[in-house]
């Protein structure tokens, strides 16, 4: 039976490869770490191109609300909620760029570890893939929390090998999220993280903590609550 995408509605997908030999190699990943993680970000709707990634991530936004509707349906419905989107992930961004009170913010052009925002300014605050860029990832959860409202909810995903725990590229050669080709500062890798993901959560000082799983181990996204 095939599953209804949150974000648009569609239902199907098509699969597409999307890592490449060099960073395979400098991950380690084996073969069956390469076939989720390929799934994560190449598995697509083919009617509005979300990822299982994404598809974690809208559950994820789903959940913050408590709204079962697809992501183009609670948009439509225009909900005065004010939502910080950090770095954005494509389909995502593109439908809750819609919402009366959205804000794009895009790393490393704003700073995810010196938010310039004040405290208690959003409902929901979002990023997709960016932490593991962020060289002091516990300062950066920290600014989340700060700029959420009280009740608000940071919800985001990160790529995680969830056989292995997590690990800092401190002292490693370079590794970059980016087309090889592209090598630009902002997308090298400071943090491969692994099943203990979560716990970062914890040190940044958040109580609530939810993890949100499609096809797993494909993809996860975490919610947290002020």
């Amino acid at each position: 039976m095939e599953k209804t995408c949150p974000v648009c509605g569609g239902q199907g997908t098509l699969t597409m490869r999307v890592l490449w030999p060099e960073l395979i190699q400098e991950w380690g990943l084996a073969p069956h770490e390469v076939d989720y993680i390929d799934r994560q970000q190449g598995e697509l709707c083919v009617h509005c191109h979300a990822s299982r990634r994404h598809v974690a991530l809208t559950e994820a936004f789903r959940t913050a609300l408590g709204d079962t509707r697809t992501l183009r349906e609670i948009v439509a419905a225009a909900p005065q909620i004010s939502v910080l989107d950090i770095n954005g992930a494509e389909v995502i961004s593109d439908t809750l760029s819609g919402l009366p009170h959205y804000l794009r913010a895009d790393y490393p052009e704003v700073d995810l570890q010196a938010l310039p925002y004040a405290e208690n300014s959003f409902d929901i605050v979002l990023h997709s893939d960016t932490l593991e860029h962020v060289p002091y990832a516990l300062r950066a959860l920290d600014e989340c929390r700060r700029v959420l409202k009280p009740g608000g909810t940071l919800c985001y995903t990160i790529p995680i090998i969830v056989g292995r725990m997590t690990r800092s590229r401190l002292g490693m050669p370079p590794s970059y999220h980016g087309m090889p080709s592209d090598n630009r500062d902002d997308y090298i890798v400071q943090t491969e993280y692994g099943a203990d993901a979560w716990t970062e959560l914890a040190r940044a000082g958040f109580t609530q903590i939810g993890i949100h799983t499609v096809d797993f181990p494909v993809a996860q996204a975490f919610t947290a609550r002020k």
